[in-house]
């Protein structure tokens, strides 16, 4: 039987009556199907899925047949069930077409109408951070502009910072032996002493902070974006005057990054 007769069995013998309706109701009941059986690491038995859903023994099992033609579902010798290796399929195909610039746009833009402030996305390449994607508006007065494809080292910046803060410690030592902390104001972190208590502080606290140190008069505070894996992506970052900069700002920032993680399949540990 070809993949596309997913589910025609189920409707055999009634769908020339009230096709759509009925339609809909068997894709709900093979939904509620794979939902137990996303929330089982083991197989599970016909009889514990019907209970579990609800729903007759004989149509979890017709349901369960057409899952199985598809290869959403794989019967086991025991006769039991597990979710089948066409989802894995398609989970990378979607996770595949997710573009963390994209997924973030939106909730960058509401982040600086809140704020009024530049909002940044950037990532980590080699010693540096790059600025992908930001938000902002000529019409919010004043504000920290950084072009997209602009560069700035880790340890100067509030999202450089954050990816060191999750880097092994023999991978910052080596950061610090290469690029020496240069510094560009007297806010700077230039000591390895320093810096390891700066990114303690990013690791306590789930957030970090520029405090004037790649730009005098220019304050940031970022966030981590984290993909499926629960590797960190990118960086979500304000960037203000130093004297518009608000603390207030944390937990929405913090809820921002924590959104577009979820739509790239992040799940936070509860």
């Amino acid at each position: 039987m070809p993949r596309s007769s997913l589910l025609t069995s189920s409707l055999s013998g009634s769908s020339s009556i009230h096709g759509s309706s009925i339609t809909i109701q068997v894709l709900e009941r093979a939904m509620r199907l794979l939902d137990v059986l996303a929330q089982q690491s083991d197989p599970v038995a016909l009889k514990d899925l019907a209970a579990a859903t609800g729903l007759h023994t004989s149509t979890t099992h017709r349901i369960l047949n057409d899952l199985v033609v598809g290869r959403y579902v794989e019967r086991v010798d025991s006769g039991q069930y597990q979710l089948g290796m066409r989802l894995l399929e398609l989970g990378s195909l979607v996770k595949g077409r997710l573009n963390v610039r994209e997924v973030a746009l939106e909730p960058m833009r509401e982040l600086h109408k809140l704020t009024g402030q530049t909002i940044n996305l950037s990532l980590q390449q080699g010693d540096e951070i790059v600025y992908i994607e930001r938000a902002w508006s000529e019409r919010s007065g004043m504000q920290v502009v950084r072009a997209i494809g602009g560069r700035a080292p880790l340890h100067l910046t509030s999202t450089g910072k954050l990816f060191l803060s999750v880097s092994d410690p023999r991978q910052v030592r080596a950061y610090v032996m290469r690029t020496g902390l240069a510094g560009t104001t007297r806010n700077s972190i230039t000591e390895a002493e320093q810096l390891d208590r700066d990114l303690a502080l990013v690791r306590r606290h789930g957030y970090s902070r520029d405090n004037e140190e790649l730009e005098l008069g220019v304050r940031c505070i970022a966030a981590g974006v984290y993909d499926d894996t629960g590797k960190m992506q990118a960086g979500l970052s304000i960037s203000a005057p130093a004297e518009r900069m608000r603390d207030e700002w944390i937990p929405v920032l913090l809820r921002t990054a924590a959104q577009i993680s979820e739509a790239l399949g992040y799940e936070a540990a509860q």
